[in-house]
């Protein structure tokens, strides 16, 4: 019980009692004048303290009801912020790169198809000329493949800015957000940049392994070639002639 029923119960008890108290001093013609009824105060007393308390039940619920929806509103809204366009132009450029590749691209077919013609097994009827074209062909792939190599990383390290202002960005936006989607929402973004990053790091331990390959294929083949141009030199009548050398003359 509040504490305004129990005064109104307070009230309607001594009101009650009162007129019985002075019921034997008044005359007839007193009691028939009397107009107060305390048993009709004290039901209207009780009926307004319930009235005043069903609507501060409905108050309360509506104030419920209000923040119940301020609430699902917070969760309905999505993050403002989107990283996507930043994330795609990142992956972009890597992939522009890749596909820059000299001479030999990242594809299988032309990797096999390459190492057919350039390195593979040194033809003895090649002429000398053509075992020099070929070495000099070689070379330039190697060195053309370092050089994609350090493109490659160039490229990654000027996306490094760019990452890190965006995680800035990501990481503001997942603190301030104001609902459950908004944080999942930046959250995801954060995983999405995270997944940028490694495939920039793929993409440099592919084109550094790229790379150290054809230089341990042109350093074979160089070897290869090394051993039939010595045996050409060699070989009597191929080309070196022994004879006696004088180191001083009289």
């Amino acid at each position: 019980m509040t504490l305004s029923r129990a005064r109104a119960l307070t009230v309607a008890i001594a009101l009650l009692t009162a007129p019985l108290a002075l019921a034997p001093v008044l005359s007839p013609s007193a009691q028939a004048l009397t107009v107060y009824d305390p048993w009709n105060y004290a039901e209207n007393m009780m009926s307004a303290a319930r009235a005043l308390e069903q609507i501060n039940n409905q108050i309360t619920s509506l104030q419920n009801e209000a923040q119940m929806l301020i609430n699902q509103a917070r969760n309905l809204a999505s993050l403002p912020h989107s990283s996507l366009q930043q994330i795609q132009q990142s992956v972009q450029r890597t992939q522009q790169l890749l596909g820059q590749a000299q001479s030999i691209a990242f594809d299988v077919g032309q990797i096999d198809q390459a190492f057919q013609q350039r390195y593979g097994n040194i033809p003895l009827s090649a002429s000398d000329a053509d075992l020099v074209a070929g070495a000099r062909s070689r070379w330039q792939i190697t060195v053309g493949g370092l050089q994609d190599a350090l493109r490659i990383q160039a490229g990654v390290v000027g996306n490094v800015d760019a990452n890190k202002a965006e995680m800035a960005t990501l990481v503001g936006q997942s603190q301030g957000a104001t609902g459950a989607p908004q944080a999942t929402q930046a959250g995801n973004q954060l995983l999405a940049l995270q997944s940028q990053q490694l495939s920039d790091l793929i993409a440099v331990m592919s084109a550094n392994g790229r790379a150290a390959a054809l230089s341990e294929a042109e350093r074979a083949t160089a070897a290869e070639q090394g051993r039939e141009q010595r045996r050409r030199f060699l070989t009597p009548g191929a080309g070196y002639q022994a004879g006696n050398a004088r180191m001083f003359s009289n």
